[in-house]
Protein backbone atom coordinates (compact mmCIF):
# COMPACT_ATOMS: atom_id res chain seq x y z
CA UNK A 1 0.00 0.00 0.00
CA UNK A 2 1.40 3.39 -1.02
CA UNK A 3 1.92 6.06 1.64
CA UNK A 4 -0.71 8.78 1.69
CA UNK A 5 1.59 11.53 0.44
CA UNK A 6 2.54 9.60 -2.70
CA UNK A 7 -0.80 10.61 -4.25
CA UNK A 8 -1.87 13.86 -2.64
CA UNK A 9 -3.06 15.81 -5.71
CA UNK A 10 -5.96 14.62 -7.89
CA UNK A 11 -7.66 15.92 -11.02
CA UNK A 12 -11.45 15.64 -11.03
CA UNK A 13 -14.32 16.95 -13.12
CA UNK A 14 -14.90 19.76 -10.61
CA UNK A 15 -11.27 20.86 -10.29
CA UNK A 16 -7.99 19.87 -8.67
CA UNK A 17 -8.22 18.32 -5.20
CA UNK A 18 -5.17 18.92 -3.00
CA UNK A 19 -4.52 17.23 0.35
CA UNK A 20 -3.97 20.04 2.86
CA UNK A 21 -0.59 19.21 4.33
CA UNK A 22 -0.76 22.02 6.85
CA UNK A 23 -2.95 19.83 9.04
CA UNK A 24 -1.60 16.40 8.09
CA UNK A 25 -1.45 13.81 9.69
CA UNK A 26 -3.90 15.00 12.34
CA UNK A 27 -6.45 15.98 9.69
CA UNK A 28 -7.09 14.56 6.22
CA UNK A 29 -8.68 17.55 4.50
CA UNK A 30 -8.81 18.03 0.73
CA UNK A 31 -8.90 21.52 -0.75
CA UNK A 32 -10.78 21.83 -4.04
CA UNK A 33 -9.32 24.29 -6.54
CA UNK A 34 -11.80 25.09 -9.30
CA UNK A 35 -9.52 27.42 -11.26
CA UNK A 36 -5.85 27.74 -12.09
CA UNK A 37 -5.73 30.86 -9.90
CA UNK A 38 -6.98 28.81 -6.94
CA UNK A 39 -4.28 26.20 -7.59
CA UNK A 40 -1.66 28.96 -7.57
CA UNK A 41 -3.02 30.30 -4.28
CA UNK A 42 -2.96 26.81 -2.74
CA UNK A 43 0.67 26.32 -3.72
CA UNK A 44 1.66 29.77 -2.46
CA UNK A 45 -0.20 29.24 0.83
CA UNK A 46 1.65 25.95 1.48
CA UNK A 47 -1.46 23.79 1.19
CA UNK A 48 0.84 21.37 -0.63
CA UNK A 49 4.59 21.01 -0.15
CA UNK A 50 7.61 18.94 -1.23
CA UNK A 51 6.77 17.37 -4.62
CA UNK A 52 3.08 18.19 -4.18
CA UNK A 53 3.37 21.55 -5.98
CA UNK A 54 4.78 19.80 -9.06
CA UNK A 55 1.65 17.68 -9.42
CA UNK A 56 -0.60 20.60 -8.50
CA UNK A 57 0.93 22.61 -11.34
CA UNK A 58 0.52 19.74 -13.82
CA UNK A 59 -3.18 19.42 -13.12
CA UNK A 60 -3.61 23.16 -12.64
CA UNK A 61 -2.45 23.62 -16.22
CA UNK A 62 -5.19 21.21 -17.30
CA UNK A 63 -7.68 23.49 -15.54
CA UNK A 64 -6.21 26.37 -17.54
CA UNK A 65 -6.88 24.38 -20.72
CA UNK A 66 -10.49 23.88 -19.61
CA UNK A 67 -10.74 27.63 -19.07
CA UNK A 68 -9.56 28.13 -22.67
CA UNK A 69 -12.33 26.02 -24.20
CA UNK A 70 -13.73 27.62 -27.34
CA UNK A 71 -10.77 29.95 -27.90
CA UNK A 72 -8.81 29.82 -31.16
CA UNK A 73 -5.68 27.65 -30.74
CA UNK A 74 -3.22 30.55 -30.61
CA UNK A 75 -5.26 32.33 -27.91
CA UNK A 76 -5.67 29.11 -25.96
CA UNK A 77 -1.91 28.54 -25.97
CA UNK A 78 -1.35 32.14 -24.86
CA UNK A 79 -3.80 31.59 -21.98
CA UNK A 80 -1.87 28.51 -20.87
CA UNK A 81 1.43 30.35 -21.11
CA UNK A 82 0.10 33.08 -18.80
CA UNK A 83 -1.24 30.43 -16.43
CA UNK A 84 2.19 28.80 -16.41
CA UNK A 85 3.86 32.09 -15.48
CA UNK A 86 1.41 32.52 -12.60
CA UNK A 87 2.05 29.01 -11.28
CA UNK A 88 5.84 29.16 -11.54
CA UNK A 89 5.91 32.47 -9.67
CA UNK A 90 4.28 30.90 -6.59
CA UNK A 91 7.45 29.08 -5.44
CA UNK A 92 10.32 30.33 -7.63
CA UNK A 93 13.20 28.45 -5.99
CA UNK A 94 12.05 24.97 -6.99
CA UNK A 95 12.44 24.57 -10.75
CA UNK A 96 10.17 21.50 -10.88
CA UNK A 97 7.25 23.89 -11.28
CA UNK A 98 8.83 25.20 -14.47
CA UNK A 99 9.25 21.62 -15.68
CA UNK A 100 5.60 20.82 -14.95
CA UNK A 101 4.48 23.82 -17.00
CA UNK A 102 6.84 22.84 -19.83
CA UNK A 103 5.47 19.28 -19.88
CA UNK A 104 1.89 20.47 -20.32
CA UNK A 105 2.78 23.13 -22.88
CA UNK A 106 4.66 20.50 -24.91
CA UNK A 107 1.53 18.37 -25.01
CA UNK A 108 -0.60 21.36 -25.99
CA UNK A 109 1.71 22.50 -28.77
CA UNK A 110 1.92 18.98 -30.18
CA UNK A 111 -1.87 18.77 -30.21
CA UNK A 112 -2.23 22.16 -31.93
CA UNK A 113 0.34 21.20 -34.57
CA UNK A 114 -1.69 18.07 -35.33
CA UNK A 115 -5.02 19.92 -35.35
CA UNK A 116 -6.20 18.21 -32.17
CA UNK A 117 -7.98 19.55 -29.11
CA UNK A 118 -5.97 21.81 -26.78
CA UNK A 119 -7.51 20.33 -23.65
CA UNK A 120 -6.66 16.80 -24.73
CA UNK A 121 -3.10 17.91 -25.44
CA UNK A 122 -2.86 19.43 -21.96
CA UNK A 123 -4.10 16.22 -20.38
CA UNK A 124 -1.61 14.17 -22.38
CA UNK A 125 1.21 16.50 -21.37
CA UNK A 126 0.24 16.38 -17.70
CA UNK A 127 0.04 12.58 -17.73
CA UNK A 128 3.44 12.39 -19.41
CA UNK A 129 4.89 14.77 -16.81
CA UNK A 130 3.39 12.71 -13.99
CA UNK A 131 4.79 9.45 -15.34
CA UNK A 132 8.21 10.95 -16.03
CA UNK A 133 8.55 12.42 -12.52
CA UNK A 134 7.56 9.13 -10.89
CA UNK A 135 9.87 7.10 -13.13
CA UNK A 136 12.83 9.35 -12.45
CA UNK A 137 12.07 9.37 -8.73
CA UNK A 138 12.19 5.56 -8.73
CA UNK A 139 15.58 5.66 -10.44
CA UNK A 140 16.79 8.32 -8.00
CA UNK A 141 15.58 6.33 -5.02
CA UNK A 142 17.30 3.16 -6.25
CA UNK A 143 20.58 5.01 -6.83
CA UNK A 144 20.41 6.57 -3.38
CA UNK A 145 19.57 3.34 -1.58
CA UNK A 146 22.72 1.74 -3.01
CA UNK A 147 24.82 4.36 -1.19
CA UNK A 148 23.23 3.82 2.22
CA UNK A 149 24.69 1.42 4.80
CA UNK A 150 23.37 -2.09 5.24
CA UNK A 151 22.56 -1.34 8.87
CA UNK A 152 22.79 2.29 9.97
CA UNK A 153 21.24 5.61 10.83
CA UNK A 154 20.28 8.45 8.51
CA UNK A 155 19.67 12.08 9.48
CA UNK A 156 17.35 13.98 7.20
CA UNK A 157 15.76 17.42 6.95
CA UNK A 158 12.43 18.32 5.34
CA UNK A 159 12.40 15.35 3.00
CA UNK A 160 9.11 13.79 1.95
CA UNK A 161 7.14 12.35 -0.93
CA UNK A 162 8.49 10.31 -3.80
CA UNK A 163 12.21 10.84 -3.22
CA UNK A 164 11.69 9.57 0.32
CA UNK A 165 9.30 6.71 -0.41
CA UNK A 166 11.26 5.41 -3.39
CA UNK A 167 14.55 5.46 -1.47
CA UNK A 168 13.09 3.66 1.51
CA UNK A 169 11.30 1.13 -0.68
CA UNK A 170 14.51 0.38 -2.59
CA UNK A 171 16.46 0.01 0.65
CA UNK A 172 13.82 -2.33 2.05
CA UNK A 173 13.89 -4.48 -1.10
CA UNK A 174 17.66 -4.75 -0.67
CA UNK A 175 17.22 -5.94 2.91
CA UNK A 176 18.85 -2.87 4.44
CA UNK A 177 18.04 -2.03 8.04
CA UNK A 178 17.91 1.74 8.36
CA UNK A 179 16.96 4.04 11.21
CA UNK A 180 16.05 7.67 10.62
CA UNK A 181 16.45 10.83 12.63
CA UNK A 182 14.15 13.58 11.34
CA UNK A 183 14.42 17.25 12.14
CA UNK A 184 11.10 18.86 12.98
CA UNK A 185 11.65 21.54 10.29
CA UNK A 186 10.27 24.85 11.51
CA UNK A 187 8.05 26.76 10.98
CA UNK A 188 5.67 24.35 9.22
CA UNK A 189 7.01 21.21 10.93
CA UNK A 190 7.21 19.28 7.66
CA UNK A 191 9.80 16.95 9.14
CA UNK A 192 7.63 16.14 12.13
CA UNK A 193 4.33 15.85 10.31
CA UNK A 194 5.24 14.71 6.79
CA UNK A 195 8.67 13.05 6.77
CA UNK A 196 8.45 11.27 10.09
CA UNK A 197 4.85 10.20 9.53
CA UNK A 198 5.64 8.78 6.09
CA UNK A 199 8.65 6.86 7.41
CA UNK A 200 6.57 5.44 10.25
CA UNK A 201 3.85 4.56 7.75
CA UNK A 202 6.47 2.54 5.84
CA UNK A 203 7.53 0.69 8.99
CA UNK A 204 10.85 2.47 9.47
CA UNK A 205 12.43 3.10 12.90
CA UNK A 206 11.96 6.87 13.20
CA UNK A 207 13.17 9.37 15.81
CA UNK A 208 12.18 13.04 15.77
CA UNK A 209 14.60 15.74 16.91
CA UNK A 210 14.22 19.50 17.11
CA UNK A 211 15.99 21.64 14.53
CA UNK A 212 18.56 22.74 17.11
CA UNK A 213 19.67 19.16 17.87
CA UNK A 214 21.16 18.29 14.49
CA UNK A 215 24.79 19.15 15.25
CA UNK A 216 24.67 17.30 18.58
CA UNK A 217 23.29 14.17 16.96
CA UNK A 218 25.96 14.33 14.25
CA UNK A 219 28.65 14.78 16.91
CA UNK A 220 27.37 11.78 18.89
CA UNK A 221 28.48 9.27 16.27
CA UNK A 222 24.98 7.83 16.01
CA UNK A 223 24.47 8.96 12.40
CA UNK A 224 26.12 7.35 9.37
CA UNK A 225 24.89 9.74 6.69
CA UNK A 226 23.09 13.07 6.26
CA UNK A 227 20.58 12.69 3.44
CA UNK A 228 18.26 15.36 2.05
CA UNK A 229 16.44 16.13 -1.12
CA UNK A 230 17.34 19.32 -2.99
CA UNK A 231 14.97 21.84 -4.51
CA UNK A 232 17.71 22.72 -6.95
CA UNK A 233 21.38 21.87 -7.54
CA UNK A 234 23.45 24.27 -9.60
CA UNK A 235 25.93 23.14 -12.21
CA UNK A 236 28.83 24.17 -9.95
CA UNK A 237 27.55 21.97 -7.13
CA UNK A 238 25.64 24.30 -4.81
CA UNK A 239 22.70 22.59 -3.11
CA UNK A 240 19.59 24.73 -2.63
CA UNK A 241 17.18 23.23 -0.14
CA UNK A 242 14.93 23.96 2.83
CA UNK A 243 16.54 26.50 5.15
CA UNK A 244 18.51 24.64 7.82
CA UNK A 245 20.21 22.30 5.35
CA UNK A 246 23.33 24.47 5.32
CA UNK A 247 23.83 24.26 9.08
CA UNK A 248 23.43 20.48 9.05
CA UNK A 249 25.85 20.13 6.13
CA UNK A 250 28.50 22.22 7.89
CA UNK A 251 28.09 20.17 11.07
CA UNK A 252 28.24 16.91 9.11
CA UNK A 253 31.48 18.03 7.48
CA UNK A 254 32.94 18.97 10.87
CA UNK A 255 32.18 15.53 12.29
CA UNK A 256 33.11 13.45 9.24
CA UNK A 257 29.58 12.42 8.26
CA UNK A 258 28.95 12.28 4.48
CA UNK A 259 26.22 14.50 3.06
CA UNK A 260 24.21 13.09 0.14
CA UNK A 261 21.88 15.49 -1.70
CA UNK A 262 19.17 14.05 -3.94
CA UNK A 263 17.92 15.72 -7.11
CA UNK A 264 16.60 14.24 -10.33
CA UNK A 265 19.01 16.36 -12.36
CA UNK A 266 21.29 19.37 -11.86
CA UNK A 267 19.81 22.54 -13.34
CA UNK A 268 21.47 23.60 -16.58
CA UNK A 269 19.74 26.97 -16.30
CA UNK A 270 21.54 27.65 -13.02
CA UNK A 271 25.32 27.64 -13.62
CA UNK A 272 25.92 29.13 -10.14
CA UNK A 273 24.04 29.84 -6.93
CA UNK A 274 23.58 33.44 -8.07
CA UNK A 275 21.24 32.12 -10.78
CA UNK A 276 18.73 30.71 -8.26
CA UNK A 277 16.10 33.04 -6.76
CA UNK A 278 15.71 32.39 -3.04
CA UNK A 279 12.13 32.63 -1.86
CA UNK A 280 11.61 34.86 1.16
CA UNK A 281 8.30 34.26 2.86
CA UNK A 282 6.50 36.59 5.28
CA UNK A 283 8.39 36.82 8.56
CA UNK A 284 5.05 36.55 10.32
CA UNK A 285 5.06 32.81 9.48
CA UNK A 286 7.92 32.04 11.88
CA UNK A 287 5.96 33.63 14.73
CA UNK A 288 3.35 30.86 14.57
CA UNK A 289 3.32 27.07 14.78
CA UNK A 290 0.31 25.07 13.60
CA UNK A 291 -1.85 28.17 13.77
CA UNK A 292 -0.80 29.25 17.27
CA UNK A 293 1.38 32.27 17.92
CA UNK A 294 4.73 31.43 19.56
CA UNK A 295 6.11 34.95 20.02
CA UNK A 296 4.63 38.21 21.20
CA UNK A 297 3.63 41.02 18.90
CA UNK A 298 6.68 42.98 20.07
CA UNK A 299 9.02 40.97 17.83
CA UNK A 300 9.25 40.41 14.10
CA UNK A 301 10.17 37.33 12.12
CA UNK A 302 12.57 36.63 9.25
CA UNK A 303 11.98 33.71 6.89
CA UNK A 304 14.25 32.85 3.97
CA UNK A 305 12.57 29.59 2.95
CA UNK A 306 15.74 28.08 1.45
CA UNK A 307 19.48 28.20 1.98
CA UNK A 308 22.45 27.38 -0.22
CA UNK A 309 25.07 24.79 0.74
CA UNK A 310 28.44 25.30 -1.00
CA UNK A 311 29.89 22.26 -2.76
CA UNK A 312 32.76 21.93 -0.26
CA UNK A 313 30.20 20.67 2.27
CA UNK A 314 28.52 18.25 -0.17
CA UNK A 315 29.94 14.74 -0.46
CA UNK A 316 27.76 13.45 -3.30
CA UNK A 317 24.90 14.64 -5.47
CA UNK A 318 22.67 11.66 -6.28
CA UNK A 319 20.62 11.87 -9.49
CA UNK A 320 18.36 9.58 -11.46
CA UNK A 321 21.49 8.55 -13.37
CA UNK A 322 23.48 7.79 -10.26
CA UNK A 323 25.93 9.62 -7.97
CA UNK A 324 28.21 12.50 -8.98
CA UNK A 325 30.82 14.50 -7.13
CA UNK A 326 29.61 18.11 -6.85
CA UNK A 327 32.43 19.29 -9.13
CA UNK A 328 31.54 16.75 -11.84
CA UNK A 329 27.88 17.55 -12.48
CA UNK A 330 28.54 18.46 -16.10
CA UNK A 331 29.09 14.73 -16.63
CA UNK A 332 25.37 14.21 -16.05
CA UNK A 333 24.69 15.79 -19.43
CA UNK A 334 27.69 14.32 -21.23
CA UNK A 335 25.51 11.66 -22.81
CA UNK A 336 22.83 13.63 -24.63
CA UNK A 337 21.15 10.40 -25.67
CA UNK A 338 19.84 10.08 -22.10
CA UNK A 339 16.86 11.80 -20.61
CA UNK A 340 17.42 15.54 -20.50
CA UNK A 341 16.95 17.33 -17.20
Amino acid sequence: MEPVLANSVRLADDGVHVLDRRGFPFERTWVRCATVAEVAKAVEDMVTQSSGPYFAVLWGMVLAAREARGLPPERAVAHLERAGELLVATRPTNNHLRKAVAAVLAGVRAAVAEGRDVEQGALEGARAGDERYRRRSRALGAATAELLPEDGAVLTHCWADLYLTETVAAAQRAGKRLRFFCTETRPYLQGARLTAETLAEMGVDTTLITDGMGAAVLASGEVDVLLTAADRVTMDGHVVNKVGTLGLAVAASAFGVPFLAMVQAPDRLAPTAADVPIEHRQGEEVLHTLGRRTASDRVRGHYPAFDVTPPRFVTTVVTDRGPYAPDRLADYYADEQGNAG
